[in-house]
């Protein structure tokens, strides 16, 4: 009995020690954090074509999922806000749809950008239209 307590014990102590280490390496980190401004696509994904790119009548479906998916963090005009970077900044812009799709698809759970594996890869690639359109729209 003395020995199951002691192993009870042993793991609520693990289980805590796990979970200080996960809260500290993810406090203070932002998605407006230098350090995330790095994140950076594969290759191969970087290189990935936009197989809507020359369907601009799809821009409303990523029109539609930016504000019920990403609004929230980068704001209605995607302008940024505290808890997510601004998506018309040139350095969004100047990136390939290719590594735009692989971090919608990926996501950044260390600087506080969630996955979006779940939703559907021609909504994704909606989304990649919409961002343009953005861009060009605040140019």
């Amino acid at each position: 009995m003395i020995g199951s307590a002691a192993r009870g014990t042993r793991t609520v102590r693990i289980a805590v020690t796990i979970g200080l280490i996960g809260v500290a390496s993810a406090s203070g980190r932002t998605a407006n954090d230098p350090q995330n401004r790095r994140w950076g696509a594969a290759p191969a994904a970087d290189e990935r074509p936009n197989p809507l790119a020359h369907r601009p009548e799809a821009e409303p479906g990523g029109r539609k999922v930016f504000k019920e998916r990403c609004a929230t963090c980068h704001g209605p005009d995607a302008r940024g806000t505290d808890k997510g970077p601004s998506l018309t900044a040139k350095r969004v812009q100047a990136q390939s749809d290719g590594a735009l799709f692989w971090k919608i698809t990926q996501g950044n759970t260390h600087g506080g950008m969630p996955t979006f594996s779940f939703l559907p890869e021609p909504q994704r690639w909606q989304l990649v239209l919409h961002l343009r359109a953005i861009g060009t729209h605040s140019k």
